[in-house]
């Protein structure tokens, strides 16, 4: 029964598609699954962003992925988030799906890649979460922001993140904060991979 389990949980537990369309079976029918999300990327204050003297009008283009696939749910699902969020940094004087006279295009890409797949968890990155007692599954998210302002090269900035669900783990995940459920714990970490990119965009010289 529990390589069962664990089967659905790999198939989907953590796929931000299949958590959009209700599929975590798994959770529903045993409610012994936690979703954790890793304390190795965490929340930087807009505070902390380093404000361009002059913000200047962007165009925001944000696409959620899902192993290098465009996922057309899960975007229009946490596009609101994420406009908000660019919204609130205080580095652009207007955010608009639209093009705009003079306007930079700011390109915000979220992919969730499986590091259970050798394929794609070599090189992911080190320092994350892992070692649970129990079983465990874990989902990375890479953020890559594109920023291209008329006139100047492109910028470009990659963040990554991790969710880590467990099932009859007898410790909690170190360095990682629980979450109430999945959509909370998806919701924590676009905030904080998305914080991270633009604080380090915000930062680069060719920014200001």
């Amino acid at each position: 029964m529990k390589k069962v389990l664990m089967a659905q949980l790999r198939q989907g537990t953590l796929r931000l598609s299949a958590w959009i369309v209700g599929a975590t079976l798994a959770v529903a029918v045993t409610g012994c699954a936690s979703h954790y999300v890793d304390g190795t990327t965490r929340d930087v204050d807009v505070a902390s962003y380093t404000k361009p003297p002059a913000p200047a009008p962007v165009q925001l283009l944000f696409s959620f992925e899902t192993k290098g696939v465009a996922n057309a749910r899960a975007t229009e699902h946490l596009k609101a988030q994420v406009a908000e969020q660019v919204r609130t940094s205080g580095l652009f004087s207007q955010v608009s799906e639209q093009p705009a006279p003079n306007a930079a295009l700011l390109g915000i890409t979220l992919n969730n890649v499986p590091l259970q797949d050798d394929a794609f968890s070599k090189g992911f990155t080190t320092g994350l979460t892992f070692g649970l007692a129990g079983s465990q599954v874990s989902d990375g998210y890479i953020c890559t922001v594109k920023y291209m302002a008329p006139g100047k090269e492109p910028m470009v900035k990659v963040v990554r993140h991790a969710i880590h669900t467990t099932m009859g783990a007898t410790k909690t995940p170190g360095n990682a904060t629980k979450a109430k459920d999945i959509e909370e714990a998806v919701n924590i970490m676009v905030r904080q991979i998305l914080s991270n990119a633009l604080n380090d965009l915000s930062r680069d010289p060719s920014f200001q």
